[in-house]
This record gives structure tokens, sequence and C-alpha cells, in this order.
């Protein structure tokens, strides 16, 4: 099932001709000189091929939406997603159980027989 922010669009922000390339780039989260730098390479070694190919993805693609994700982590977490929903998940694993370990602690502290802890605590009742 693919939602808006895993989907591929034209990026007619950072467009240069149609937005292919920057929509390929926004989705992989490779730089856009590189993408357009590989498409002019393809464009001669297929010998135009590539440049049909482009011309026909600016057609078919839709336009990025104009508020897509709230800011430049949400768009890195979602390009981690469309690169490996794997590895994202055990990311995402990892900081539930550091938050959990932390959160431990903090109940270890505040159950602990600490008679300053209690006194502050009391104090700000």
């Amino acid at each position: 099932m693919n939602t808006p922010r895993t989907t591929l669009y034209r990026d007619q922000h950072n467009a240069k001709i149609l937005g292919v390339c920057a929509g390929i780039a926004e989705y992989t989260g490779v730089k856009r000189f590189w993408v357009r730098a590989a498409a002019v390479f393809l464009t001669f070694a297929t010998q135009g091929f590539a440049l049909l190919a482009y011309v026909i993805a600016g057609f078919v693609l839709k336009k990025k939406p104009p508020h897509l994700y709230k800011d430049v982590a949400e768009q890195k977490y979602w390009q981690g997603i469309r690169q490996s929903p794997k590895r994202t998940a055990r990311e995402i694993r990892a900081r539930f159980r550091d938050i959990d370990r932390r959160l431990v602690d903090v109940e270890t502290h505040y159950v602990s027989n600490n008679t300053r802890l209690t006194a502050e605590i009391e104090r700000l009742r």
C-alpha cells in the first residue's frame, strides 16, 4: 500500500525542466546534481532513449504536493523507509529500547529510598 509519502513525484519546486530528476533525487535521497548527471550520461549512452523516458515520466508522474513533509527530518525518515524498511524498523525499535531503558532508570531512581529526592518532591508539592 503506497502512502503519499512513499510515492515518486515530480518536484516542480526544484525542477530544471520537468522535475523528474529532482523528484527521483528527493525520492532516493541522492543529490539532485548526481541524478541529473546520470540522466545526461544515460541520454548519450542510450542514444536518446533516456530522454524519451524522461519526457514520458514527466507526463506520467504526479506533481509533488506542496506540504508533504513537515521538516527535513521527516523527509529523511521517509527516504529511509523507501530505501530499507527493515533497517528503519530496527532503528525505531532501538530508539524505543533506549527510551525504555532510560525510563527504567528514572523509575528506579524515583522509587529508591533517596531521602534527598523525597524531600525535593515533597517541597514541590
